[in-house]
């Protein structure tokens, strides 16, 4: 090789080493353990009382008639499929149309969080975006990647299993004009821990008077008391302020994970200033990912738009809640320390164990869990359920839950 050449720095060699994602990491844990009854109760995807992640049947429905009816594979534009975009208008946001909002199609919930992110530090790269802590980790680094600063509040005390709301208020009262407060709509995740009505009335309350903007996370509707129900205290909060955000996610209620398929709105206090975001979000779009992707976009399209598919959707989707809610019950009935996962709602519950039991019932009893003691309801079954519960207990002794 010519001397000038070994002598030119490489590119990547000033690069960090970095680990894998905790997630990955456990991933491939759990396939290379040959246990047969190793349970996973990792990995965020919703699964039946058989293990198995299944395509909806609304969602095959609606495959089908696309392989028959679609005429092109063209290029969306770079706000997607606006036809999607207002039949999920109504469904989220329960509005049919408003001039003060504008939405776009984004790449799933991530996606669409991202894109939000951009648009906040374009508008204001000085606010602050306020996390509750826990939160889901990747709202840390979607954040953080666009530039903008993070400030935390309390949310949730895992020892005790409670909302920590008066500490949550007490520090957001330090909140500038201007700064964002994320909001999880429904399910939290990872605690599956969700604000009363009340605490909903006293937030925006808050927002209101410090003239906070709500950038408000909704991945789980229909997951926990169902679609209606899920989106109550969020258009509440809408109705309330002049300014908002809103990032959802067709990932888990329409079972679409890997199609990767979302939305993001912008409530403005005007229909001049919300067309001007738009402009904006379509151009920052352009520069991230050109077009979304189509697939998922219209098969959430296919069965808004037809009643019959709608309601084979909503079926679908109300049996997955009604399991997700009693495996709540069955493991808070099998460990009475965890009465309060069953007043939870969700697919998620931060248990109190610290990383050295998680690490000590994968190692000792295949169970599969992140390291932080989040754990995927719909990873139990009535026939793993005795055993995690036997398997859990000896971990949680002199806990204490109160609510």
């Amino acid at each position: 090789m010519p001397s000038h050449l070994l002598a030119r720095p490489h590119l990547f060699d000033a690069l960090d080493d970095r680990p894998l994602d905790a997630m990955l990491t456990l991933l491939h844990l759990l396939r290379n353990d040959p246990r047969a009854n190793k349970i996973d109760l990792g990995i965020g995807v919703y699964g039946d009382d058989n293990g198995h992640t299944p395509v909806m049947q609304a969602v095959k429905m609606a495959e089908r008639n696309l392989i028959e009816t679609q005429s092109s594979k063209a290029y969306l534009a770079a706000e997607g499929d606006a036809h999607f975009i207002d039949l999920l208008t109504q469904r989220v946001l329960g509005t049919a149309e408003d001039s003060r909002y504008c939405g776009v199609q984004t790449p799933g919930g991530t996606g669409a969080l991202r894109l939000a992110a951009e648009l906040i530090h374009k508008a204001n790269p000085e606010a602050c975006v306020w996390l509750g802590t826990p939160t889901w980790i990747n709202h840390h680094a979607l954040i953080r990647s666009a530039g903008l600063h993070i400030l935390e509040h309390p949310f949730f005390d895992q020892a005790t299993q409670t909302v920590l709301f008066d500490e949550m208020m007490t520090a957001l009262e330090s909140a500038r004009t201007g700064d964002v407060l994320l909001l999880h709509a429904c399910c939290h995740n990872p605690t599956g821990a969700d604000f009363t009505p009340a605490q909903w009335r006293t937030i925006g309350e808050l927002v209101s008077r410090k003239g906070l903007i709500p950038l408000i996370d909704i991945a789980y509707q229909g997951l926990g008391q169902g679609m209606e129900a899920d989106a109550d205290a969020m258009r509440t909060l809408l109705d309330s302020v002049p300014e908002a955000i809103i990032a959802a996610s067709c990932s888990k209620n329409f079972g679409l994970y890997r199609e990767r398929i979302g939305a993001l709105w912008v409530k403005a206090d005007s229909a001049t200033a919300a067309l001007r975001a738009r402009g904006n979000l379509i151009l920052i779009a352009r520069a991230m990912w050109s077009m979304p992707p189509d697939h998922g976009a219209a098969v959430v399209r296919t069965i808004l738009n037809s009643t019959d598919l709608t309601q084979i959707w909503l079926t679908e989707l109300e049996q997955m809640r009604t399991r997700l809610n009693t495996m709540r019950a069955e493991l808070a009935k099998a460990v009475p320390q965890l009465a309060s996962v069953a007043q939870q709602s969700g697919m998620f519950a931060l248990l109190p164990l610290n990383r050295e039991a998680v690490a000590d019932l994968r190692v000792k009893h295949g169970i599969y869990m992140v390291e932080n003691g989040r754990m995927n309801i719909a990873g139990l079954q009535a026939g793993n359920l005795p055993r995690f519960a036997a398997a859990l207990k000896p971990y949680l002794q002199g806990a204490q839950h109160e609510r």
